[in-house]
């Protein structure tokens, strides 16, 4: 098992890279690797601790093939930090019972936000996907933080 970290520079503001993550409309708009979308009517956000991120990817090529994500949010600190739990022990890839992701945002120079996301603990054989499904998502919030 291991951390994913992974950090990236967003060319907007904290507050709107934030919102992207927090808002139904705009997480709905990006998330998910290229080739997977997430419908809007699946996207319902409950912002606070002890409240609930819950939403669904499909695959644009198979619609039967979904990944339904349901997290409890265990931190929350407005613009600053996000922190959820969603229980994983339904798949055995995993080999653990609960997946924490750790979503950090910090100023950069020029307007511009630092993010840090931390998923653990993950499984190593699965990191490189994983790795590569948020840097894909994550073209797709460029171009959302652009428009």
């Amino acid at each position: 098992m291991t951390d994913l970290v992974i950090t990236r520079i967003f060319d907007a503001p904290r507050e709107l890279v934030y919102r992207a993550f927090t808002d139904p409309d705009q997480l709905a708009a990006w998330f998910g690797p290229v080739g997977w979308s997430v419908p809007r009517d699946s996207v319902d956000i409950d912002l606070r601790v002890g409240g609930h991120q819950r939403f669904t990817m499909v695959n644009d090529a198979d619609p039967d093939m979904r990944s339904p994500q349901n997290a409890t949010f265990v931190e929350v600190i407005e613009n600053e930090l996000l922190v959820g739990e969603e229980n994983v022990a339904h798949i055995p890839e995993f080999g653990a019972d609960v997946l924490r992701l750790r979503i950090e945002f910090h100023d950069e120079e020029g307007g511009r936000t630092r993010l840090v996301l931390t998923q653990s603990p993950f499984p190593e054989a699965m990191a490189g996907d994983a790795r590569e499904g948020w840097g894909s998502s994550f073209q797709k919030l460029d171009k959302i933080l652009a428009g």
